[in-house]
């Protein structure tokens, strides 16, 4: 089992996000932004990374987080991503649900209609492109160790990282299966989110994905999510002290916990003589809001 390390990409604990928003600040800039906007829960990994980007290149930075978990604990709503959202100086406008977002929304762009609105996770076609850059850099590094694995593993949300990967990997003509995990909402809507990410994403660039011989296949596995979002199970709590205990790896509790947790139920059903791929998307600051799980 191989990890792809995307926690190590640099800014504010690292992330999957860090790719995505070099993409989409680089689109707000050329437009002229006078600030961002997004959108996530409490303990958003991705509001965190959107803050630190932001404060980076001198942009104001609105954070408009759903209480979406039901998790009361001081934790969970002050500690963790939720602290360093503070600390880079975001604005946080916290709301009860989704219909709250999108009036917040509103509100905000007739404020400033200036203001540049980045998707949940980043997940539009411009963002994605930061996942086909990192399929082409994914296949050199599998080229260069001589390493032909039976497919990629990760944690999928909002779709963006997925499919930028699925279009990425099929512009490389490399055959490398992408099985996502679901740990957001069920299998067949995470499923249709990433085929409309997939499509309008190749669409973007000009291109086609290519499913023959396996090259642009793609499934999702809806058996990760448990109870529900931010939701941690006795299976994602194992393989989290799992990885930290035999590797040094530090996993986060909903996200990439729970998409490991399903690969090693799944590993007795795996060719042993096979090589997997964990994309390790990141989200360590959510260990810290889930503490009490821990002790």
């Amino acid at each position: 089992m191989w990890l792809k390390r995307d926690d190590c990409t640099g800014l504010a604990f690292g992330g999957n996000k860090t790719r995505k928003l070099e993409y989409l600040l680089g689109d707000a800039r050329q437009k002229g932004a006078t600030g961002i906007v997004t959108f996530g829960a409490v303990q958003s990994n991705h509001a965190r990374q959107t803050a630190a980007a932001c404060a980076r290149v001198g942009l104001p930075c609105d954070l408009v987080l759903t209480d979406a978990v039901d998790r009361r604990t001081e934790l969970y709503r002050a500690g963790g991503n939720r602290l360093l959202d503070d600390i880079f100086g975001a604005t946080v406008h916290l709301v009860a649900d989704d219909e709250g977002a999108v009036i917040r929304a509103g509100e905000l762009a007739d404020e400033d209609p200036g203001r540049y609105f980045i998707d949940p996770g980043g997940s539009s076609p411009i963002g994605a492109l930061g996942y086909v850059d990192a399929a082409a850099e994914l296949v050199g590094q599998l080229e260069a160790a001589a390493v032909t694995p039976l497919e990629l593993v990760l944690a999928s949300s909002t779709g963006g990282t997925a499919a930028g990967l699925i279009v990425g990997l099929s512009r490389a003509g490399f055959d490398l299966p992408v099985t996502a995990a679901a740990v957001y909402a069920d299998g067949a809507r995470t499923a249709a989110t990433i085929e409309r990410l997939v499509l309008d994403t190749a669409a973007l660039l000009g291109s086609q994905v290519e499913p023959a011989s396996g090259i642009g296949s793609w499934t999702v596995d809806g058996d990760a999510l448990g109870e529900g979002y931010g939701i941690e199970t006795v299976a994602s709590h194992a393989a989290l002290l799992t990885l930290a205990r035999t590797e040094g790896v530090l996993l986060d509790p909903v996200y990439t916990a729970k998409a490991f947790a399903r690969l090693l139920e799944r590993l007795p059903d795996l060719d042993p003589a096979g090589d997997i791929v964990f994309l390790h998307t990141g989200g360590q600051p959510g260990v810290f809001a889930y503490a009490d799980a821990f002790t």
